[in-house]
């Protein structure tokens, strides 16, 4: 076997040919990926101060069951009973939870896009349309595992201890620690299954329809620039695909990770009780709430995202 040949089969790269045309940065998918995980950690801690409010309502409506138990009755009387009881602020309960968790459940996320995209791209630097779907999927099994999960579960356990008469935790620390303290540290991993699947297809569906427009946008001239505002707009349509995709998914998660959670076997039986006690209707629970949210949350994401990216490509190099 001469040299060249032996070269080709240690290293398969060398037959990857947009590595040469565009250089060392589409070579190193470990720099992009850390380009990826920075900029989307600061991203998430940025996008989730500004659209927490409707992910609050969200949760509180999913967690409300029918019967003698139910308490609210829409989005509105939801948002009045919140402030009225405990104002303003009260929409913003659990927050801490969720900063302390978004940051690196989107930097897992746009890292590991980042990673994953570096390695599947054509010779033209462009991903196919499964590959779109394949790297978006990555990233949202990535996110699931990392930091979804554990801080999915944290919050809406937070959330679900306001609704009683006496709430138990008195903060983040002594939250989580009374959640172990009963639990173990698998009471923080609770619906991990529904929160894999749900993060898998709302990233796969995600990452392809903005790809896919940004594509359809660019048409035969790759190099072109796609205005910020354009990729909200993209975004936002890609965050309600989403959330028609995948509610029914995003309810049995909840209800797994509600302090009720005990009562289900596993993901399969608590969608059959729902289905069974409360009807097909109940698994699209809180999709308003949660659309104006995911809209508003993937516009915002892929907005300052993109921003920071172009960013530290000019500086980071």
């Amino acid at each position: 076997m001469d040299r060249s040949a032996f070269a080709s089969l240690v290293s398969p790269y060398r037959r990857r040919p947009w590595m040469t045309e565009h250089g060392a940065a589409a070579a190193d998918s470990g720099q992009v990926g850390l380009k990826g995980i920075v900029a989307g950690g600061i991203t998430g801690g940025i996008e989730i101060c500004i659209t927490y409010p409707t992910e609050y309502v969200k949760t509180q409506l999913q967690l409300d069951e029918k019967g003698a138990a139910k308490k609210y009755n829409g989005i509105f009387d939801c948002v009045k009973k919140t402030v009225g009881e405990r104002g303003f602020l009260g929409l913003y309960r659990g927050l801490s939870v969720l900063v302390y968790g978004s940051i690196p459940k989107s930097a897992a996320r746009f890292g590991a896009f980042e990673f994953l995209k570096s390695n599947s791209v054509d010779s033209r630097g462009q991903l196919s349309n499964s590959g779109k779907l394949l790297c978006g999927l990555g990233a949202g099994v990535c996110e699931a595992i990392v930091a979804v999960t554990p801080m999915e579960t944290i919050k809406v356990k937070f959330i679900n201890d306001q609704r009683s008469a006496n709430p138990k935790f008195k903060g983040f620390a002594h939250g989580v620690g009374q959640i172990i303290k009963s639990e173990g540290i698998s009471g923080i991993y609770k619906g991990l299954t529904p929160t894999i699947l749900k993060q898998g297809s709302n990233q796969a569906i995600r990452f392809f329809v903005l790809e896919s427009l940004k594509d359809l946008y660019k048409g035969d001239d790759l190099t072109k620039p796609v205005p910020k505002l354009v990729v909200g707009v993209f975004g936002a349509i890609a965050g309600a695909a989403s959330v028609f995709g995948n509610t029914p998914l995003d309810v049995v998660k909840t209800r797994m990770q509600g302090l009720e959670a005990a009562k289900y076997k596993n993901t399969a039986h608590c969608a059959v009780e729902i289905l069974k006690n409360e009807g097909p209707a109940a698994f699209y629970k809180g999709t308003v709430p949660r659309l104006g949210r995911v809209c508003l949350d993937v516009a915002i994401t892929f907005m300052i995202y993109d921003s920071f990216m172009d960013l530290f490509n000019k500086v980071w190099v």
